[in-house]
């Protein structure tokens, strides 16, 4: 279809979304021709003629989405925080709910930093240690690095689809001291090294229950980096003791779960015994979505 203006191309895709059933049909429809334009989402000109090509280009891409692939990949992009990660078919593509978590890992490491200063008459603090599992497309691990260049941060992850991302995204991250390890997260030889000397362990793991009800979008995420089991507890579970191994005394985890299992997570850390001051973390939308805790 030829469109005379951008205005009329928007108009004729966010109704194609809205029909599809898009959550977001006028958002959508206006990233995808910024992005084909090459500028910002709101510096559209909606009464331009469209650019040589454009036509054919967002038909393509509208399709696609009016199809509920996922906007990220056509974009190929997702962007976490100030991170902008590359993603597609066989990586999770990183929530914005979970930045809630990111930041909440940064703030609790600039507490530990605050409270360890070294003085004139101290040795000079060693970097926090700071461990991604189940990392994806690197999106905790990258955010904690961005904002925190000194912290020394692991990133493990086991599908071969998902860890390629994972290297580019982490690659392009400033710093040194940020390491992708392939392997099994639940493992006890994942990372022996590194036990009890871990200041922070953030993880966004596989844990929704498995159902076939949800939006069409999540499907065309692995099956194995969102599904948990039949009560979205299965890798959750093999989790914690790891996450007990690794932490030093005093230090912090944060789990993201269903908005069904809160307290199923928290019963597990209980369950353990090596943790304390166990705590439900919110999104922003008020839905308790991570839990939080302290090693004993």
């Amino acid at each position: 279809m030829a469109f005379h203006t951008y205005a009329e191309a928007l108009r004729d895709a966010a109704e194609r979304f809205r029909a599809s059933g898009v959550p977001s049909p006028e958002w959508d429809a206006r990233l995808l021709a910024a992005e084909l334009i090459g500028c910002g989402h709101m510096d559209i000109d909606l009464d331009a003629a469209p650019i040589p090509g454009f036509d054919i280009a967002y038909e393509g891409w509208v399709a696609r989405r009016a199809a509920r692939e996922p906007l990220q990949h056509i974009l190929g992009t997702a962007w976490f925080g100030p991170l902008e990660l590359e993603v597609g078919p066989g990586v999770f593509i990183p929530r914005p709910e979970t930045e809630v978590l990111a930041d909440w890992g940064v703030r609790m490491l600039r507490d530990v930093a605050k409270h360890t200063a070294p003085t004139a008459l101290t040795v000079p603090a060693s970097p926090p240690r700071v461990v991604d599992l189940c990392t994806g497309s690197g999106a905790l691990a990258g955010y904690v690095k961005h904002e925190m260049p000194e912290a020394e941060v692991y990133a493990v992850e086991l599908s071969d689809e998902a860890f390629s991302y994972a290297q580019r995204n982490l690659s392009r991250v400033a710093g040194e001291g940020l390491r992708l390890v392939q392997g099994d997260a639940t493992a006890p030889a994942t990372l022996r090294k590194l036990d009890g000397s871990v200041d922070l362990v953030l993880t966004n793991p596989p844990y929704v229950p498995e159902t076939p009800d949800l939006e069409p979008e999540v499907y065309h995420d692995p099956h194995m980096a969102v599904f948990g089991g039949e009560d979205g507890m299965a890798i959750i579970n093999r989790l914690v003791p790891r996450i007990a191994e690794l932490l030093k005394p005093g230090g912090r985890v944060g789990i993201e779960h269903d908005d069904a299992t809160s307290a199923a997570v928290q019963a597990v850390l209980h369950a353990d015994g090596r943790f304390t001051d166990i705590a439900v973390l919110r999104d922003l939308t008020g839905i308790a979505r991570f839990v939080t805790a302290r090693k004993v």
